[in-house]
């Protein structure tokens, strides 16, 4: 079984490729995101299919890339940087992922105060 690691790491690489599909493969059925204090943001597969279908509709040059990861058991922690397109809107994201028997679970996200 892949490494909570190697699972977002596919994610990240999934979301560069512009493949909600793939993306959401990596959700469990009933993940949940939310936002740095535990709000929930978004909350099931089909939820995450369908925001990450619209960012790519909107910015088709959108990309990531990881600044510093570090993973604790099942818990991995990426500062993410990314952009809208070459040259265009920059922006960073502390990213908590939860895996769960091998899919992601929880995703807490946000860029602080």
């Amino acid at each position: 079984m892949p490494s909570p690691s190697d699972i977002v790491q596919a994610q990240v690489e999934a979301y560069n490729a512009h493949d909600a599909a793939a993306m959401a493969s990596l959700y469990a059925e009933d993940c949940v995101f939310t936002d740095l204090l535990g709000n929930v943001t978004l909350r099931g597969r089909d939820a995450v299919r369908e925001r990450f279908t619209n960012t790519f509709r909107n910015h088709p040059q959108n990309r990531c890339w990881i600044k510093t990861r570090f993973s604790v058991g099942n818990v991995v922690v990426d500062h993410e940087c990314g952009e809208r397109s070459p040259g265009g809107e920059k922006f960073e994201v502390v990213a908590v992922y939860t895996v769960r028997d091998g899919l992601i679970a929880r995703l807490m996200m946000g860029k602080g105060e």
